[in-house]
């Protein structure tokens, strides 16, 4: 698979198959995926990678708290900015409407849409799943460093046939992945990312991007 070929078929997979993924393999990706930039080579990242128990635990626990109706814990990190201005939030609001169109959820079933939310708790069905974290001492530049990994990581797992699915999500329940992972204070939780091969029976719209006169601007000589 050329890089190209990896960006464009790169998506948030939400359905995997239970087929095991091999330690070498994601070995493989995470050793190649030190190579992504960071400013000042301080590699900021911290991954944790979960399979088999581990994962299994982790899964029941969140799913516990989902039936208990826990609130959800508090973000360490601010995940949009309160004012969403034009033309971003019109983005977030089409494809919030995408998402829960494809699952046969209207913008008014709060339930529904809930329901569906809770998916990412069970990562989807994957086998495999890595948490991401990054030194609270860190500043903007660093977590862009991170961004840069994650996305290497990503196209590596696209060119073993692997398919991912980032998710913010776990930022809500970081009290539970600490209660199996056991990070470090000084850590925190950026995201998780369900990892596997994708369940093609499970329906999906991806989801669009702006045409690029919206996004880059060409200043020729």
């Amino acid at each position: 698979m050329d890089v190209y070929e990896a960006v464009t078929s790169r998506r948030a997979v939400r359905g995997f198959t239970d087929r095991y993924v091999p330690r070498e393999v994601l070995e493989r990706v995470l050793s190649a995926a030190a190579w992504a930039p960071s400013g000042s080579n301080l590699q900021p990242w911290h991954a944790y990678v979960l399979t088999g128990g581990p994962l299994a635990e982790l899964k029941k626990r969140a799913g516990e708290r989902v039936a208990a109706g826990d609130p959800w814990d508090e973000r360490e990190y601010e995940m949009y900015p309160p004012a969403l201005k034009s033309p971003y939030c019109e983005r977030r609001s089409a494809f919030g409407k995408e998402r829960y169109s494809a699952l046969g959820i209207s913008r008014e079933d709060w339930e529904a849409r809930q329901r569906a939310a809770s998916a990412n708790w069970g990562c989807f069905g994957a086998p495999a799943a890595l948490f991401c974290y990054i030194d609270r001492d860190m500043g903007p530049a660093q977590w862009s460093d991170v961004g840069m990994y994650l996305q290497t990581v990503m196209l590596l797992l696209r060119a073993e046939g692997l398919h991912s699915c980032p998710q913010m999500a776990w930022s809500v329940y970081r009290r539970t992945v600490a209660e199996v992972l056991s990070p470090p204070d000084g850590l925190i939780l950026f995201c998780g990312m369900s990892i596997g091969f994708e369940d093609v029976t499970v329906d999906y719209a991806r989801t669009g991007r702006a045409p690029l006169d919206e996004t880059v601007t060409f200043v020729d000589g």
